[in-house]
């Protein structure tokens, strides 16, 4: 009997010693940085569990919204949030970018590069809020838009600055602040929207629940990267102004060309149909904006080592892009077929019967991954090689083929006019990407796809 008690004793011990030893393990993966591999698996593993987790949290509250404010207010709420969404990339010009990757290559000038960055984007920030509290009621002939605008510009400021920090700890490759800090926001949000619908079911009360969520959402990065906050003044140099200012805009037209290709549609389809009709088309655009989750993160957890490996060991990095690229085709495709097949019963689902006419939309919409699934990757393998000025041709190219095509297309075809300018645009974009990426670094994506599939 003793003998059993104290083998059973023994087995718990080495239980909790087994515990113990696979809870530090899991630590060491997905808290700390120790080689290139794990690096890159961690930033995958949260950025993807952070972004997953928060458009999936939002998409709870964006189908809720959608049912209860019917397509008619859905789609001015959708019209106001888009150029807000459109603010907020226009107001950055590719700062965060520059702070990821500059902030990586020069770790001891971090402090004076952030400092420096937060002052121009507070500066840009002010005259963007002044220029939309003066414009925007010419910008738009839906009235419920036009009175919800004044309170989604605290969403565009507070999703501005937040995002500064999102860059900080990009640079630090810690994706983990980045994710808490997305989780927690989109929860506030949703949380705050689900209360505000149920007490007054208006565009108006979900515009205040997003302005009050994305508010929380900033001052908690703030508080976690207090250290890089707290002496911005002593560090903010002027000197690095005309610097940062020169080096980031080419950044931002990569920022700015996504912008367009997502938020174009939404904004000419208010001029030129109807409410009912933008949120339509809305409510088919978010599914696929949940969709594109998967090359951004991939894009983002791999853009470090890229540039790290650009310039000094080329051939890795060529390597590294590869994998990535067929990595994704590979989620791609099949994303595409299972989209199309359960297209139908989705949306009859999530929004219900009254949103049977975006399905049409959602299908041309679906096509668009298996164009931005690798370009995402690409273009910021662009980047990382430093010829970002290329993507000037790439953004004119973007903006009037956006522009030009839903101007012949929506008032003819409608919203599925839109969803067919969106995808021939990213199709001439992202050709002339990828072209300049093979005269950059001659990558080749089939073989490496015929490698993943016969390891699987």
């Amino acid at each position: 009997m003793g003998t059993d008690k104290s083998g059973s004793a023994r087995n718990d011990v080495m239980h909790t010693c087994y515990n113990i030893i696979m809870f530090q393990k899991v630590t060491h993966l997905l808290f700390r940085n120790t080689t290139a591999k794990q690096t890159i698996v961690k930033n995958i593993f949260w950025l993807f569990t952070g972004q997953f987790l928060s458009r999936v949290i939002r998409a709870s509250l964006v189908i809720y919204a959608a049912r209860i404010l019917g397509a008619a207010h859905w789609g001015a709420f959708s019209y106001a949030l888009g150029v807000a969404a459109l603010l907020t990339i226009f107001s950055d010009i590719g700062i965060n970018a520059l702070i990821t990757k500059e902030a990586t290559r020069e770790p001891e000038w971090k402090h004076y590069y952030i400092a420096t960055a937060f002052f121009i984007k507070l500066v840009l920030l002010s005259f963007f809020v002044l220029g939309v509290i003066f414009f925007f009621p010419y910008l738009t002939n839906i009235p419920e838009a036009a009175a919800i605008m004044p309170i989604l510009i605290f969403v565009f400021a507070f999703d501005t600055m937040r995002d500064l920090g999102s860059a900080i700890s990009r640079s630090l490759e810690k994706m983990q602040i980045e994710a808490g800090i997305n989780v927690f926001t989109n929860i506030a949000i949703v949380v705050l929207g689900f209360l505000a619908l149920t007490i007054s079911p208006t565009p108006r009360s979900l515009a205040f629940a997003y302005a009050l969520g994305s508010g929380l959402g900033f001052t908690a990065i703030v508080i976690i990267l207090r250290h890089y906050f707290k002496n911005l003044l002593t560090h903010f140099r002027a000197s690095l102004i005309p610097l940062i200012l020169f080096s980031a805009w080419p950044f931002g037209l990569l920022g700015i060309m996504g912008a367009l290709n997502l938020n174009t549609d939404i904004v000419m389809i208010g001029w030129l149909r109807t409410p009912e009709e933008l949120g339509f088309y809305s409510a088919a655009q978010k599914l696929i904006h949940l969709l594109y989750i998967f090359p951004t993160l991939l894009a983002a957890s791999v853009f470090p080592l890229l540039t790290r490996n650009a310039s000094h060991n080329p051939a890795y990095a060529k390597a590294v892009l590869e994998k990535a690229v067929a990595l994704i085709l590979l989620i791609a495709v099949p994303l595409v077929l299972i989209g199309l097949l359960v297209s139908a019963p989705l949306i009859h689902l999530l929004y219900g019967a009254e949103y049977g006419a975006s399905l049409a939309t959602f299908r041309i919409l679906l096509i668009t991954l298996l164009i931005v699934y690798p370009s995402s990757i690409i273009g910021n393998a662009v980047f990382a090689y430093d010829h970002q000025k290329s993507f000037v041709v790439f953004v004119l190219v973007s903006a009037f083929g956006n522009v030009l095509f839903n101007a012949l297309l929506i008032p003819r075809f409608g919203i599925e006019g839109a969803a067919i300018s969106t995808v021939i645009t990213q199709c001439i974009t992202n050709f002339l990407i990828w072209r300049k990426m093979k005269s950059i670094n001659n990558f080749s994506v089939f073989t490496r796809i015929k490698s993943l599939l016969r390891l699987t």
